[in-house]
């Protein structure tokens, strides 16, 4: 495992760090929490993945308990970054599929999700703590930020940023945050297939010396060599509210790619290309795959390992996003700001 660090802190993050996500919710991957258990366990002690992101919303507090009870006898040599935002402690009512709760910025609130995130992840400290899908609203807001250095002040928080969403888009918002004093670094989505609007970022991220954090670099499954075209997935499953349109792309996409050499299956997997092109950017701190079992563990967690790609290679992957592909995903992936109930991605 290779490491970077946080541009402007002392954080040191592994290149693959896990998104608790996986293992917390039920809308990907694993749903046993002892398994949840030993994956994170595995991460740090097998392959030293050292990053590990979760948020307070994410099984409504397990993505903090299940950190805690892996992770808290080796709490001072793990980073961990969780989010806020979402207000989990009032909601109306039950919530309906994959919806966007209810957010609350207010410093009040702000300060009681940072107390009982402490206390879920039996810590003293969080040591990156995110804005939660903010809108622009809260970016630009001097209250947020005067409650967050009041809270780096006590120590019971050591950076902050913001993590960028629901899924993709978010440009202006994640061009804001980069520019703001006082973000250490933002989490944005980035792959192969989703090329935009990260690609005006990391020059924005470059010129402001900001670190980006990386999701869903697989596309949701489609870059991971676990897509089937022919299969249907379960409601509760968030891929099924994907556009049929945007899935076959991927599959074009990913046909291509072997066409091209740049997978083989054994000197690099599809799933460790698709790593390997978010770590291409010198602004990427680390990249957040999908863990669900020991088999992508493994394959994932050594895509630090594996030859970077070339100068040539990352040309290549561009081309096939700016040459087509853009054009043809665009309509199916239209902004989610518009659309009236976004579904809440990571």
């Amino acid at each position: 495992m290779k490491y970077r660090t946080l541009a402007g802190t002392d954080l040191n993050v592994s290149e693959i760090g896990f998104g608790v996500w996986s293992v917390a919710t039920k809308w990907w991957g694993v749903t046993d929490v002892e398994v949840g258990k030993r994956l994170l366990r595995s991460a740090y002690e097998e392959y030293g993945i050292t990053f590990f992101d979760t948020a307070d919303v994410y099984g409504n507090g397990l993505g903090e308990t299940i950190l805690a009870d892996t992770l808290k006898d080796i709490r001072d040599k793990v980073v961990i970054a969780t989010k806020f935002g979402y207000d989990i402690y009032n909601l109306p009512g039950e919530r309906k599929g994959h919806s966007e709760l209810p957010q609350n910025w207010s410093k009040e609130h702000i300060r009681y999700a940072c107390e009982q995130s402490l206390k879920r992840l039996g810590t003293d400290y969080i040591d990156f703590y995110q804005l939660h899908n903010p809108r622009m609203e809260a970016v630009l807001s001097d209250e947020i930020c005067d409650v967050l250095e009041q809270l780096k002040t006590e120590g019971k928080i050591r950076y902050y940023g913001a993590a960028m969403g629901p899924d993709i888009g978010w440009r202006d918002e994640s061009i804001a945050a980069l520019k703001r004093p006082g973000y250490a670094a933002i989490q944005i989505i980035n792959n192969i297939v989703e090329q935009d609007p990260a690609r005006d970022l990391f020059p924005v991220a470059e010129a402001e010396q900001r670190s980006l954090i990386v999701r869903v670099p697989h596309a949701s499954g489609l870059l991971d060599g676990s897509y089937d075209p022919d299969k249907h997935f379960d409601k509760s499953d968030h891929r099924s509210h994907r556009p049929v349109e945007w899935m076959q792309a991927g599959v074009d996409v990913v046909r291509e790619m072997k066409a091209k050499g740049l997978f083989d299956g054994e000197g690099r997997t599809i799933g460790q290309l698709a790593i390997q092109f978010s770590l291409y950017r010198p602004s990427v701190a680390t990249v957040l795959p999908n863990f669900t079992n020991d088999h992508n563990l493994r394959e994932f967690a050594l895509a630090s390992d594996v030859t970077p790609l070339t100068n040539e290679e990352f040309s290549t992957l561009e081309e096939l996003w700016v040459n087509g592909y853009n054009e043809r995903l665009k309509q199916p992936m239209s902004d989610t700001k518009t659309k009236p109930t976004p579904v809440l991605h990571q």
